[in-house]
């Protein structure tokens, strides 16, 4: 047989054999060894992406929103997908599309020089996080390889600056940073779901429609807070025409629901609006009625009244000799002018240092002290509110007989703007003290009576003369309402001692006297424009407000010689 033919028989034979084992391969993979090649596909071309939670929302008391999370998506890129040439040269036509979408998100220059490398060895960064939907869809029109979008949620405050001091706001990864939303950060957050897809080469998600749900999300809490949005406009409007007018550092103002301690309003000035992070700075964001403490003055003066009543050191006709002056041993209190002899009321209408001092040194230190801490001094006031200050009063027996002195009058105690409108609940409610809280609520299980109801109805008609044409707080009053309160004007604790042109000009007051229904402190920090006195800085804010909130609740008039007035009217 010749050569030619057994090598083409040989070869021939060889070409079968190999059929043969590709034959037999084939059978062994897709029968036998089916299973492992199935797991090595899925691990190459299924996988689990995390699927983003619906954040809870965060509501007023009437079920207003504050905060609500919208979906959008993210852009990002694989630089390893970017249509190249040959040379790694990037498409002239990819690249054009590619810098328009850096221009749209606001890319640096050099961060898109880092992406558009051809050396880089990155296969994910973020462009742009939680873009608005017509942007991406814009995006997503251009059709360029290695762009990828991605589910997410943005968090959005309808109010703006209005309730941000309360609300906070979150991260880029939607975790709470401050206020309410950092708060309750365990109570908004959902828990995110999983769920299987398919991806092609380049690792993009291919098939949507027969997507496996491992783990369904499960969205966050909603959050019903005690603030009404209604009060909050009016409060934070007055405020900040008040920090604008007298040229103020800062400023604070609290409403309280005087029968149960819920808190209607919380507003500081300066604001700032959380939809937006530039500028962003902790003096700005800091809810200051919350966290920062001061000296509160002779706002009080009343507790001290409250509390040498209630405890029989005084009686109602005391009268006290003031003579401009009182000396406690080597130190001097004094009057801003010679008051004479004053009773009780007129203590407080003029708002005496010296008969203040003189009815406080009839108590015994622990019995003053023991009051001051049932009003809440010393403690946080327990709002529900992260980081509440406490303030600070110093324990009685190191106190000698001026530090008694001046407690009366409010210097040696620090308490925050929640603090101090909270213990004027105690007059407010005939001698109940209630408790405060951020979240709404029908009740307040936890309110304790500090004060008789009779010496409460006493002090709070003696804080009604404080309000008359002679008295320090004439601007707090409003048409048609008995209003109860009292000023205090605070210099400010320096180094060293207490600044001489530097003053806190604060008012607590409540309306309708007869029966009150709000509390509301202010406290406008520095005011530099001339006036700086609690009764003329203040006070005309309270006004103001208490008006806002007596209209919006639709309380009824309490003074007499307004009635026939507001009735004829009514016909």
């Amino acid at each position: 047989m010749p050569d030619f033919v057994l090598r083409r028989r040989l070869l021939l034979a060889l070409l079968m054999f190999g059929m043969l084992m590709l034959i037999g391969r084939a059978v062994f993979l897709q029968i036998y060894d089916k299973q492992f090649l199935q797991q090595q596909g899925d691990k190459r071309h299924v996988g689990v992406v995390t699927v983003p939670a619906y954040r809870g929302k965060i509501l007023d008391r009437n079920n207003e929103p504050l905060a609500i999370s919208s979906p959008v998506e993210s852009v990002w890129v694989n630089p390893q997908h970017f249509k190249r040439n040959k040379k790694g040269e990037l498409d002239k036509v990819a690249l054009i599309k590619i810098k328009q979408i850096a221009q749209w998100l606001s890319v640096s220059k050099k961060k898109m020089k880092m992406l558009l490398n051809a050396k880089t060895t990155k296969r994910f960064a973020y462009l742009k996080r939680r873009i608005n939907p017509q942007l991406a869809h814009k995006i997503r029109d251009l059709q360029v390889e290695g762009v990828y979008f991605e589910r997410e949620f943005k968090r959005y405050y309808p109010a703006g600056a209005v309730s941000a001091h309360i609300i906070g706001f979150t991260d880029v990864d939607d975790i709470g940073q401050e206020g309410m939303e950092r708060g309750y950060e365990h109570t908004l957050k959902g828990i995110a779901g999983k769920k299987r897809v398919i991806r092609d080469g380049k690792r993009q998600v291919i098939n949507y429609k027969d997507i496996e749900n491992i783990k369904d999300p499960v969205a966050g809490q909603d959050l019903i807070l005690s603030i009404d949005q209604r009060i909050q406009y009016i409060a934070h409007r007055e405020l900040q025409r008040t920090v604008i007018k007298h040229k103020a550092l800062s400023a604070s103002l609290v409403v309280l629901d005087a029968k149960n301690g819920e808190i209607l309003a919380v507003v500081n000035q300066p604001a700032f609006n959380p939809n937006t992070r530039k500028g962003l700075t902790a003096n700005v964001y800091r809810n200051r009625a919350m966290l920062d403490v001061f000296e509160p003055g002779s706002t009080m003066k009343p507790f001290v009244v409250a509390a040498a009543l209630d405890g029989g050191y005084i009686d109602d006709a005391i009268q006290i000799k003031t003579k401009g002056f009182f000396r406690v041993g080597r130190n001097l209190v004094r009057d801003i002018h010679n008051y004479g002899t004053l009773d009780l009321t007129r203590v407080l209408k003029k708002s005496s240092n010296v008969a203040i001092s003189k009815i406080a040194l009839k108590m015994p230190k622990e019995y003053f002290w023991g009051v001051y801490k049932q009003l809440g001094f010393g403690n946080t006031a327990h709002a529900g509110f992260p980081g509440e200050a406490s303030g600070r009063l110093l324990d009685y027996q190191r106190w000698h007989a001026f530090e008694q002195a001046t407690l009366s009058y409010g210097y040696g105690v620090s308490v925050s703007v929640l603090q101090l409108a909270r213990s004027y609940t105690a007059l407010a409610d005939d001698g109940i003290l209630h408790s405060v809280s951020i979240l709404k609520r029908n009740d307040d299980y936890d309110a304790k009576r500090v004060f008789s109801a009779d010496t409460a109805r006493k002090v709070r008609a003696m804080l009604e003369h404080v309000i008359k044409k002679d008295g320090t707080a004439y601007q707090a009053r409003v048409d048609g309402y008995r209003v109860a309160g009292k000023t205090g004007t605070v210099k400010k604790a320096v180094a060293g001692g207490y600044a001489d042109d530097r003053y806190l000009a604060v008012f607590v007051g409540m309306a309708p006297a007869s029966n009150p229904r709000f509390v509301i402190a202010v406290m406008v920090n520095e005011p530099t424009a001339g006036k700086y006195y609690g009764g003329l800085v203040a006070a005309p804010v309270f006004s103001k407000v208490m008006a806002g909130a007596l209209r919006v609740y639709g309380v009824a008039p309490d003074k007499e010689d307004t009635m026939p007035i507001l009735l004829t009217r009514a016909e």
